[in-house]
């Protein structure tokens, strides 16, 4: 086992690869630790590279980390695009059961997303909370230009804050989901995909 690791660590990875890989140690140091006890050595050992290496694709710990922050936020947002022409009710479960897919697949990136709101970092956290604000706009977008929904939620004041605790509601349904919740897929989707209906209805 000890001489694969090494055979791995050897291996000689393009500008893409490396990246991605300090990204994803990153994103499970982050996930499981506080944001000021990750310190950047501690990635370039798991990586098995340079600490001048690392700087070399992040100078600071806060840019890694907020690259972390933005590759989830690319990923979420790419799984869950809109469809146009597609009515909002056919597309939410599919949306949804594709988004679980990812939060089981890339649970530390998905932790570590939703730690930087709590980082002390504010740069860090303005990362994470124009993130958010891309995944409101992408929800208000589709649901103003569905007929069945545009006509009770087009000019509601309150419509806005009811996404954004719906996004809330939904990240901490997945993190509990995440932590061993007795809750299968089907039923994780249903629960997030009522608690919609429930925050936009008129």
């Amino acid at each position: 086992m000890a001489a694969n690791q090494g055979e791995r660590t050897r291996r000689r990875l393009s500008t893409g690869e490396r990246r991605e890989q300090l990204l994803a140690v990153g994103a499970r140091l982050f996930s499981e630790n506080p944001y000021d006890d990750v310190w950047i050595e501690q990635v370039a050992e798991i990586a098995g590279v340079s600490r001048g290496l690392l700087y070399h694709y992040f100078p600071t710990k806060r840019d890694f980390f907020a690259a972390i922050v933005e590759r989830e936020s690319e990923r979420m947002l790419r799984i869950t695009e809109v469809v146009p022409g597609v009515p909002v009710r056919d597309q939410l479960a599919a949306s949804l059961d594709t988004f679980l897919a990812y939060v089981e697949e890339h649970a530390h990136g998905f932790r570590a997303f939703h730690r930087a709101d709590a980082a002390g970092d504010q740069a860090v956290r303005r990362v994470y909370q124009r993130s958010l604000a891309a995944q409101e706009h992408q929800i208000l977008a589709a649901l103003d230009g569905d007929p069945e929904f545009a006509r009770f939620t087009r000019g509601r004041a309150d419509l806005r804050i009811a996404v954004r605790g719906w996004l809330a509601f939904t990240t901490a349904v997945c993190l509990e989901w995440l932590r061993g919740a007795d809750l299968s897929r089907d039923q994780v989707r249903d629960l997030c995909a009522r608690a919609l209906w429930g925050v936009i209805a008129p």
